[in-house]
């Protein structure tokens, strides 16, 4: 938001180089988190209680996995524009509302998704068969979205 809102967001598209550096960077963290996870092995440790260290490191993945998607960049370069009032004026302000209004509502979708998911964790933490279909699917979607990350081409020409 913060970057969108400073014109970081065009500075990126507007340089071939930058964009590369920055789309192949991304890609390399999401296809590093799918080997790891597809490396992983099924077991009673995937249930394990969260520790404080693991919180930060699956926060600091996030980060790092949001901040290097060059999906995300477009989406805030193409998408929050189209609802800024130039006649209004603080256009950068205009763009912080907007990010944090997008950010608020992804935790309403992640707040309902961690209950749904919280109340099916205790049916389903002990069964082996599904935690070896969760670390695949998991991983190997980590790998796709890596290997699409990489594709990606600037939609300006």
């Amino acid at each position: 938001i913060a970057a969108a809102a400073l014109g970081a967001s065009a500075i990126l598209l507007s340089s071939a180089a930058a964009f590369t550096v920055f789309k192949y960077a991304g890609a390399l963290v999401l296809i590093w988190l799918g080997i790891r996870k597809l490396r992983g092995k099924d077991g009673k440790h995937t249930s394990l209680p969260v520790t404080r260290n693991s919180l930060r490191s699956a926060f600091l993945e996030g980060v790092v996995v949001n901040a290097l998607n060059p999906k995300t960049a477009l989406f805030f370069y193409a998408f929050l524009p189209q609802f800024v009032d130039v006649r209004q004026g603080n256009i950068a302000g205009q763009v912080v509302f907007l990010g944090l209004l997008f950010v608020g509502m992804g935790i309403i979708n992640d707040v309902i998704y961690a209950l749904a998911a919280g109340s099916l964790a205790g049916k389903l933490k002990n069964n082996k068969n599904m935690l070896r279909v969760q670390r695949r699917l998991t991983g190997g979607a980590l790998l796709v979205l890596g290997m699409l990350a990489a594709l990606v081409r600037p939609t300006h020409k």
